[in-house]
């Protein structure tokens, strides 16, 4: 063994070393050679060698790059492909024919994007300019303009009333007025002028009478508020109805004419149209009326004031965009005309006159009697010189307000009317009788009869379809318009239901106890029932600390004030009835009486350091 382990020796294989890799070809020969092959052939022709690298066969241009590449510096492959890829963008939109370029952005739903997309290049930019493309923009963010209301608000770029209009209307321009009006809405517009006037009635002096009780020192609180994008008029306590500019804020007109405070004021919209245009008389001749059994108090009316009630010349209107139902009233007081070139003002107050105005001139047209007490509610009917009022003397009346007479009286409430509202040809009024009644007002008769409220009846609402009534009981009724039959009891607040408005999805009531509250009109499903229920509640707001004052809804926000002094703005979400908290909408005051607003123009009337202030506040961009 010892001589075995003495004989055995160590044997080492051998290890093959891998073969060295082939060194790379080394491309400065034939990138060399290339170029003196380019160089010598330029010589030899007088070519410059871009040109003979233009006309070689494309395989040995690769080649020539591919080797050419290979000698090129980090730094220098960086500016080859930046360079490179410059020249390999291509404006795919340029390549398509216009109208399909135009259709795929108009798959772009943001406008940020869209006016970004303008920067890209002047043709991009001459595409991002067409109207198809801002006109899907406002129906995607519900700017779509109303029709009834192109003939009365929209002018042309040099500010007056075009009769070609629709066919001139720039949808890229609304866009941009709608879009930043509502931005301003969210992050606070600009006040525009602040009125104040004194409502405590001061110490008399030694020797001094003491000031009247209508007078404008004692009284000069705001009653009723209706406004349009021009025209914002308040009616006050002490007789004075203020007409100011929706516009700067400015006071234009106060008409002076009532013997007492005005409860009610209702703004008719005038055409604005020239009336000059359809009148190709001379100044000193008087047209001919339409009209041929014009009365004697017409035929006296100072000739501006029958051209502002458009009495010269018959006016129509285009009905075919109007619900079968007709339209609702305007929550913001204001009414579409009958095509008369002057806005107007109706009013009637505690002297128990109805009266019109022309806005323009502050002229009392017709000074209109009849009621026997205090005139508490008042509207107009859109597109007919039909009002409708009502009286502490338990009567509602319709009146002609562009003939200046009354047509009829409609009978039955045994106490105070308080409230009422119009659609189409039907009017809704609601009674401290306790109940409700539905009228005709071509016809005067009484359709139906709302009985269910214990105790007086304070503020109705009508849609057409639907009629919202609320009173002292606390509770809000829905009622059937054709068949009159109650459809809801609403229960929700603890006192005086003051504030109704309806829309087609959504009931907002406020009340004395300061909470707004939104019902549903649209059913869903119910766990109790294999019928869809509507009519319950979405949200209970605890809007202010006492009475809400004011309530105003539209498509996007809901406007609230109250007793406490605040105004509050809410976002309206119109897919799920919601409303968010945006942000107060005025400095804290004293109490607030009225607020109104439309897309442009909000007007605040409250009470600050025992003075009256009335604000306009304006959204709208400068320029528009």
């Amino acid at each position: 063994m010892a001589d075995m382990d003495s004989s055995t020796t160590t044997i080492y294989m051998p290890i093959v070393s891998p073969p060295t890799p082939a060194p790379s070809p080394g491309p400065s020969t034939p990138v060399l050679s290339s170029f003196a092959a380019l160089s010598l052939a330029g010589a030899q022709s007088g070519l410059d060698p871009l040109t003979l690298f233009a006309a070689m066969p494309p395989h040995q241009r690769h080649r020539f790059l591919a080797s050419l590449l290979t000698v090129c510096t980090p730094e220098e492959l960086v500016h080859i492909s930046s360079t490179v890829t410059n020249m390999l963008r291509r404006d795919f939109l340029h390549d398509l024919p216009p109208e399909l370029a135009v259709y795929i952005l108009g798959f772009l739903d943001d406008p940020h994007t869209l006016s970004r997309a303008s920067c890209v290049s002047k043709y991009w930019s001459s595409l991002v300019k067409d109207e198809w493309l801002w006109k899907r923009l406002c129906a995607v963010h519900g700017f779509v303009p109303d029709p009834h209301l192109l003939r009365s608000h929209l002018f042309n770029d040099l500010g007056t009333a075009s009769p070609t209009l629709p066919n001139q209307f720039h949808y890229r321009r609304h866009f941009r007025t709608e879009y930043l009006t509502v931005s301003n809405w969210r992050t606070g517009g600009t006040l525009v002028r602040t009125h104040r006037a004194l409502t405590a009635t001061p110490a008399p002096t030694q020797g001094s009478p003491p000031p009247a009780r209508d007078s404008p020192q004692s009284s000069a609180i705001p009653t009723s508020l209706a406004l349009d994008s021009e025209w914002v008029v308040v009616g006050l306590a002490n007789s004075r109805i203020h007409v100011f500019s929706a516009k700067t804020g400015v006071l234009s007109r106060t008409l002076v004419g009532h013997g007492s405070g005005v409860w009610a004021v209702s703004l008719i919209i005038g055409s604005g149209e020239a009336v000059a245009a359809k009148e190709s008389v001379e100044d000193d001749k008087e047209p001919v009326p339409f009209d041929k059994d014009m009365t004697d108090g017409e035929r006296h009316l100072p000739r501006p004031m029958r051209r502002a009630l458009g009495l010269h010349y018959p006016l129509t209107y285009d009905s075919s965009n109007d619900p079968p139902t007709g339209l609702p009233s305007d929550p913001a007081g204001s009414t579409l005309g009958w095509g008369q070139p002057s806005s107007l003002v109706v009013s009637g107050g505690c002297d128990k006159d109805l009266r019109v105005w022309d806005v323009k001139s502050g002229y009392c047209i017709y000074t209109l009697r009849g009621h026997t007490s205090t005139i508490r509610c008042l509207k107009v009917l859109h597109h007919r010189p039909i009002a409708v009022s009502g009286s502490r003397d338990c009567t509602i009346r319709v009146w002609d307000v562009q003939r200046g007479r009354q047509l009829r009286v409609l009978e039955g409430h045994e106490s105070s009317v308080r409230s009422l509202d119009v659609c189409g040809n039907k009017v809704v009024t609601g009674s401290y009788d306790t109940t409700c009644r539905l009228w005709d007002v071509d016809t005067g008769e009484c359709l139906h009869v709302l009985r269910g409220h214990f105790h007086q009846v304070y503020s109705v609402a009508f849609d057409g379809v639907r009629i919202a009534s609320g009173g002292i009981d606390t509770t809000v009724r829905v009622w059937d318009a054709e068949t009159g039959v109650c459809l809801a009891l609403l229960q929700g607040h603890t006192a005086l239901v003051t504030l109704l408005q309806l829309t087609s999805t959504v009931l907002v009531t406020g009340g004395s106890d300061g909470r707004v509250i939104t019902f549903s009109l649209i059913p869903r499903p119910c766990s109790t029932s294999a019928v869809p229920q509507p009519f319950h509640v979405i949200q209970k707001l605890a809007a202010h600390d006492s009475t809400v004052t004011s309530l105003q809804l539209d498509d996007r926000f809901l406007v609230t004030a109250g007793n406490d002094g605040r105004v509050r703005l809410f976002a309206f979400d119109a897919d799920t009835g919601l409303c968010h908290y945006v942000r107060e909408m005025s400095e804290p005051s004293e109490s607030v009486w009225k607020v109104g607003f439309v897309r442009g123009t909000a007007a605040v009337m409250c009470r600050r350091a025992g003075k009256t202030i009335m604000e306009v506040w304006r959204f709208r961009p400068k320029g528009a």
